[in-house]
């Protein structure tokens, strides 16, 4: 049955309880001046998706020297609208830049999550990730705009995978492609499944041999190095992870690293898993790489 189940143990949109009915204006306060926006999109095998769409009131666009959009991929938990502050604090200490830049965060909610219909598997994830990145690049002007990518936990993995997943059509495809944020990621989802569950007596670990959702990031990583070696790459640890154990993120750097990727790796002292961004320390590494690209 775990076997079968197995999407609804690993994607829970549902958790914490009335997560799909939360409300964007609920959260409006706590953003401005940042304003989010609902974007419709229809994912290759036609399942209906939200994204939000948030920037800064622009000063005036004549001004604007350079774009810089983040595409955001979240982790498996829960929905957008309550992350929406943190992405706006975010984006509120960018918009302190005085280069001329404007930035953007455009956040995917998968399939099955929030508004987004469906339901939830790697397959129809990476859908989901491939129309966000083709949506944004044709979306914003190709001249001036930077792309970024950051996915937190499991969004770490769709952001490294979906990346991959562009090689398919050629290497040309990345051109776009500044930088890529792994927030508290993991190697693969094998090995997070043996290390939370290393008991022999809990059904859990015995998943591994049929998981059918794996985000394979260190592979992705390996793809992505061999064709691009100009990305540049930020991984951000949790101090107190709860969730992704020891040696994970260092792992991942030691692959960037084989594969030429610029990379820098930080520890958010004392940040639980999902509270890297919520962190002061954690928003300053995230805030200066983005600035740095």
């Amino acid at each position: 049955m775990m076997v079968i189940f197995q999407n609804k143990i690993i994607y829970m949109p549902s958790v914490p309880p009335f997560s799909r009915s939360e409300r964007v204006d609920d959260y409006a306060a706590q953003c401005r001046p940042v304003e989010w926006v609902e974007r419709d999109l229809t994912a290759a095998d036609g399942t209906a998706l939200k994204l939000l769409e948030g920037s800064t009131v622009a000063s005036v666009d004549s001004d604007v020297t350079e774009h810089v959009v983040v595409i955001y991929f979240q982790g498996n938990a829960s929905s957008l609208p309550p992350r929406l502050p943190y992405l706006s604090n975010i984006l509120k200490r960018l918009a302190r830049d005085p280069g001329g830049r404007k930035y953007t965060i455009v956040a995917l909610s998968y399939r099955g999550y929030w508004k987004s219909k469906g339901s939830a598997s790697q397959a129809g994830i990476e859908l989901d990730a491939e129309a966000t990145l083709t949506w944004v690049q044709g979306r914003y002007d190709c001249g001036r705009t930077k792309i970024v990518v950051w996915g937190q936990s499991i969004g770490a993995g769709v952001a490294s995978v979906s990346l991959a997943n562009l090689l398919r059509n050629g290497q040309d495809n990345l051109r776009r492609f500044s930088g890529l944020i792994l927030e508290t990621p993991f190697v693969d989802l094998k090995r997070i499944l043996v290390a939370l569950y290393p008991q022999r007596f809990l059904p859990y670990r015995y998943l591994t041999p049929f998981l059918r959702s794996t985000w394979d990031t260190r592979t992705a990583l390996r793809r992505v190095g061999a064709s691009k070696p100009t990305l540049k790459v930020l991984i951000l640890e949790a101090g107190n992870d709860e969730v992704v154990p020891p040696g994970q993120a260092e792992t991942l750097e030691g692959v960037c690293i084989e594969e030429q990727l610029e990379v820098d790796r930080k520890k958010v002292p004392g940040a639980l898993h999902t509270e890297v961004m919520v962190k002061g320390q954690g928003q300053n590494h995230i805030v200066k790489f983005v600035q740095s690209l």
